[in-house]
């Protein structure tokens, strides 16, 4: 009798079996799977506050008829000269792993253009080493720099308003790599600087301003900089 109830059984389709896989994939909510994102770092906290805040905000201050007049952040490129490493390579390498380590992207070893024989300098010798950063890890650094890397500074009052290039683009001279915590200040052999520069989709060194203000740059007035060096 036992035999004859499992034959009378109807007996499950593979068809059927793959069809409840897929709908039990679907069946996870949209916000579920953007929590995990976030929670995993994909979509950056300043990205989000430009949507929301800082883009409709400039549009009432500048007076723009659509949201692609909007100002945006482009890219940031870095750049850490090292003139030392024409006597000693090991540290333009250090350098270079050091900036690595800044950005989570590997650097681009820059060259001479010229040779220079006070400076001891062959055209083509490496010299440095340079970093651009666009989308998500461009955000992403931005937010450790003011948030984090700033307040590193010694008797920091805020950057220079006016190292502007007239085409909303501005440059930021940092002297000393270990305000940014990925690096470990009691393994630095040299102390290096870099330039970091910020290319904006801005029309005027005002709209930059702003927008860079926007993400939370700290301007001041370079005389209150001048002072406080």
């Amino acid at each position: 009798m036992a035999n004859e109830k499992e034959k009378e059984k109807p007996k499950e389709k593979p068809k059927e079996k793959a069809k409840e896989r897929k709908t039990s994939q679907k069946a996870e909510p949209k916000e579920a799977k953007a929590s995990h994102s976030r929670e995993a770092g994909v979509y950056p906290r300043l990205l989000e506050m430009y949507k929301k805040d800082l883009a409709p905000a400039m549009m009432k201050r500048f007076n723009y008829k659509s949201v692609m007049q909007v100002p945006r952040l482009e890219k940031i490129s870095l750049n850490m000269g090292v003139g030392a490493a024409t006597q000693d390579a090991k540290l333009l390498e250090t350098a270079a792993k050091e900036l690595e380590q800044i950005t989570g992207q590997k650097p681009a070893i820059t060259k001479a253009k010229k040779a220079i024989s006070n400076f001891k300098l062959r055209q083509g010798v490496p010299i440095g080493a340079r970093v651009t950063l666009r989308g998500r890890q461009m955000y992403e650094f931005l937010d450790r720099l003011v948030s984090v890397a700033m307040p590193q500074i010694r008797d920091f009052r805020g950057v220079p308003d006016k190292s502007f290039d007239g085409r909303g683009n501005y440059t930021l001279g940092i002297k000393e790599q270990i305000i940014f915590r990925e690096i470990d200040a009691d393994k630095v052999a040299k102390i290096n600087g870099m330039d970091i520069t910020f290319v904006t989709t801005a029309q005027t060194d005002l709209e930059a301003m702003e927008l860079l203000k926007g993400f939370g740059m700290p301007f001041v007035k370079r005389d209150t900089v001048q002072k406080a060096n």
